[in-house]
């Protein structure tokens, strides 16, 4: 039977439950547990797919096409867990399939309500998730005493009655607020946090205190009292140096992990970190540094690109280097002003989106990059705004354009599916992994290192075959190609240093101990640029 550890958060929103749930999953993996990770989000909205990435950060996709909360990417970016659909469940997505089965009559006519039906099927979704696994690491986002949150609350405390104490654990994340007035710490929002929490017949066995300065001996005391939690069990987590991959350092520094595996009964000769103390070297002491700009529409929320920036970061490890961005709002990049907003980058990202805004001004920066021979790395949509603008400036389609953004165009070089038209918004996209085949000769097949790959999709639009002869004519190279539908997947420049741009989302698939191979080629593409000195800035 697997075991659990639930994870909930109190006082705030925006702790880092993600982080540390990820951090926990680190660590038993290295102690030889294999782990699985679930998210359990409150809101209603089924899945985050139609969500604003200003409300609710980045989608992260899954291979099984599942739209997921962010927080499945620290899941994957930290451990080697392999999520699924059943890896994130939203009251929306619960309520859904009770509903669905009321109306079956799977009820068999009895009065459908939160207890138990809806905590049933809650409990199920978790057991769903374990499968196969030694542990699963269960998040439950929002905050302790919001509403929504409520059944979600209800349903992990039956499920350690039901599954049995010796086999659940509890880890309360709260905040330590610094009153500068007074210069101290206070503790009464974790201990009023935590009281809610048990007044709901939840007891932490352990508290993480999200803090700004260190806890003395005696807050620690205060807390342990308070909170009913042992001494040993009140663990400070304070704001890192250098990167958000120091926080397991952190945990297992004060025995976190120690901590969960006695609760749950699970013996282990030690952890094995040597990968991990070798990626923190690293991380704390690079050979130089970087700089890549990042033209997008949502550049500022650092969330609504998160896998984006990691898997830059991710490749400037591979080349143990620093690599800083620069974030470039697309609606301010104009032909007279590209220069200088660009001026001083080794190379340029243009990642994925929705939606006209800003649309022009990623053209005009592919340009940029194209003509200075600075190196460019194109994602989803930023692969289609490099296709309209090889179309527009190479191949002589002065109006090229995506029908996404200009239906009426003379030349459709990004169009919509027919199989795409008329449907719903939500969840009909192109979803998770496709096969594609990698041209002989191209910078993709290098990097790759193989002949076919599997990369997640998220997208309606796709390149136009209509045009396909006309712009290889003018330069571009297919790199690849999906083998069932033969649509192109990957789009290169001839004579350029770097330029690729990629139907998917190659973010999705980056760890830090094995950075994406196209993101690891980018930044030492960029490298090469900085190092002949054409990018420096004057």
């Amino acid at each position: 039977m697997a075991k659990f550890i639930f994870v909930t958060g109190g006082v705030t929103s925006s702790l880092g439950k993600g982080l540390t749930s990820a951090s926990i999953g680190l660590l038993l993996e290295a102690h030889g547990f294999k782990v699985a990770h679930q998210k359990l989000d409150p809101y209603i909205n089924v899945d985050p797919g139609t969500m604003s990435p200003y409300q609710h950060g980045e989608v992260y996709v899954t291979d099984d096409g599942a739209e997921t909360d962010l927080d499945l990417g620290h899941y994957e970016r930290f451990t080697h867990a392999s999520l699924t659909k059943h890896s994130n469940y939203t009251t929306g997505k619960i309520y859904s399939g009770v509903i669905a089965k009321e109306r079956r009559g799977d009820y068999l006519g009895k009065t459908v309500q939160v207890i138990p039906h809806i905590t049933d099927e809650i409990k199920a979704g978790i057991r769903r998730a374990a499968d196969g696994a030694d542990v699963l690491i269960c998040e439950i986002g929002g905050t302790v005493g919001d509403i929504e949150g409520l059944p979600f609350l209800e349903a992990i405390r039956q499920f350690a009655l039901e599954a049995g104490r010796e086999n659940t654990a509890f880890v309360h994340l709260t905040l330590l607020p610094f009153l500068r007035a007074s210069g101290e710490l206070k503790t009464k929002p974790s201990q009023h946090s935590v009281q809610k929490l048990r007044e709901i017949g939840v007891q932490p066995d352990v508290l993480v205190c999200r803090t700004e300065h260190p806890i003395s001996e005696e807050i620690r005391q205060k807390l342990s009292l308070f909170c009913n939690v042992p001494l040993k069990a009140v663990i400070e987590e304070c704001d890192v140096a250098f990167s958000i991959y120091e926080v397991p350092q952190m945990l297992t520094e004060q025995g976190l992990d120690r901590l969960l595996l006695d609760r749950l009964g699970l013996r282990s000769e030690g952890a094995r970190l040597d990968d991990y103390h070798t990626l923190l070297d690293v991380i704390r002491n690079p050979r130089g540094q970087v700089e890549v700009a990042l033209v997008g529409k949502y550049i500022a929320l650092t969330d609504a690109y998160k896998s984006v920036y990691e898997s830059i970061t991710h490749g400037g490890f591979a080349s143990q280097v620093k690599v800083r961005v620069r974030r470039v709002q697309a609606e301010d990049v104009r032909p007279e002003n590209v220069g200088e907003l660009l001026s001083g980058v080794h190379g340029i990202v243009v990642p994925g989106g929705f939606g006209s805004r800003g649309i022009e001004g990623k053209i005009e920066a592919i340009r940029w990059a194209r003509e200075t021979g600075t190196p460019f790395f194109g994602l989803c949509l930023g692969m289609q705004c490099a296709t309209i603008e090889v179309a527009r400036h190479l191949a002589g389609l002065d109006a090229a354009h995506s029908t996404e953004f200009d239906p009426d165009t003379p030349h459709p070089v990004i169009d919509l599916m027919a199989d795409q038209k008329g449907l719903e918004k939500g969840g009909t996209m192109r979803l998770g992994a496709f096969r594609c085949a990698l041209r002989a000769g191209t910078r993709s097949r290098a990097a790759y290192g193989d002949e076919t790959i599997h990369e997640r999709h998220r997208h309606r639009y796709e390149f136009n075959n209509a045009y396909r002869e006309r712009l290889e004519a003018a330069g571009l190279v297919i790199g690849g190609t999906n083998p069932e539908r033969d649509l192109v997947e990957i789009v290169e420049l001839r004579d350029h240093p770097w330029f690729v741009g990629v139907q998917f989302h190659p973010e999705f698939k980056s760890r830090p101990t094995a950075p994406h191979p196209l993101f690891r080629d980018f930044i030492a593409a960029a490298l090469r640029h900085q190092e002949s000195g054409v990018g420096s800035s004057s």
